[in-house]
């Protein structure tokens, strides 16, 4: 069901991009779209992964995970990371409530159009990450691989703008074209977090995502706690992660 290759490798920089769905994710496609040397093929949209594979001219290509840490030692790698209880309910609004019918990935999960959050949530969780929908697989399953975190820069999409210019002093650092400002691309919910606070009322759908998504929480998350989580309400200001070696906290 997921894609094994979530990181674009640009075969003429030492660039990987690691992409997180419902992670700011075609807003960040949209800024590397800059980095391009020729117009893609017309007609060929940046949101797609055949864009990236097949579009692009040979600029760049999909790689797995596990490529994607071979070349760390030649190559800046970058991703960002969301608050897991929000990109689980953000997919919920998006693909389960707003599209008249949920995809084939989450059709054979056994999801379906207007199911209620807590039985689309049962089964999530219960859905090991072979059979799930990239929407939804944990962050760690897409960045990190025999316990080592792949990406060498780490932002969160919550302090978006600030972690936005830290990875633009970064890539200077590395020598690397500036991205310029993040695009707004496909922003629904906005700033209003209520129906995070409303979804995880229930303290049995909380564990249920520490359980499942605990890797995430541990990992990316581990300075807030999860009340501060489900509130709703913006997160205290922390440094994207960018350390020389890190581990994935499983």
């Amino acid at each position: 069901m997921s894609s094994q290759h979530h990181f674009i490798l640009f075969n003429q920089l030492p660039l990987i991009y690691g992409r997180v769905p419902k992670v700011a994710n075609t807003s960040i496609k949209a800024a590397l779209h800059r980095l391009l040397q020729q117009a893609p093929e017309k007609g060929a949209r940046s949101t797609t992964d055949a864009f990236w594979s097949k579009s692009t001219h040979g600029e760049t290509r999909l790689i797995s995970p596990r490529e994607a840490r071979s070349l760390r030692g030649s190559h800046f790698s970058f991703s960002f990371v969301r608050n897991p209880f929000d990109r689980l309910v953000s997919a919920y609004n998006n693909k389960v409530l707003e599209l008249d019918d949920v995809t084939g990935p989450m059709h054979a999960m056994g999801l379906r159009h207007d199911m209620p959050f807590g039985e689309f949530l049962h089964r999530v969780v219960e859905t090991p990450d072979e059979q799930m929908d990239v929407h939804l697989l944990p962050q760690t399953s897409i960045l990190c691989v025999d316990g080592k975190l792949i990406p060498s820069f780490v932002g969160q999409m919550e302090q978006m703008q600030s972690h936005w210019m830290s990875l633009q002093r970064r890539l200077r650092r590395e020598r690397l074209p500036n991205l310029g400002a993040i695009p707004s691309k496909n922003v629904r919910r906005g700033d209003k977090r209520d129906d995070l606070r409303e979804l995880f009322s229930d303290p049995g759908l909380v564990h249920l995502v520490i359980e499942r998504y605990g890797d995430d929480i541990s990992t990316f998350y581990s300075k807030s706690d999860v009340q501060q989580l489900i509130s709703g309400e913006p997160l205290p200001l922390y440094p994207p992660i960018e350390p020389s070696v890190a581990g994935c906290v499983f």
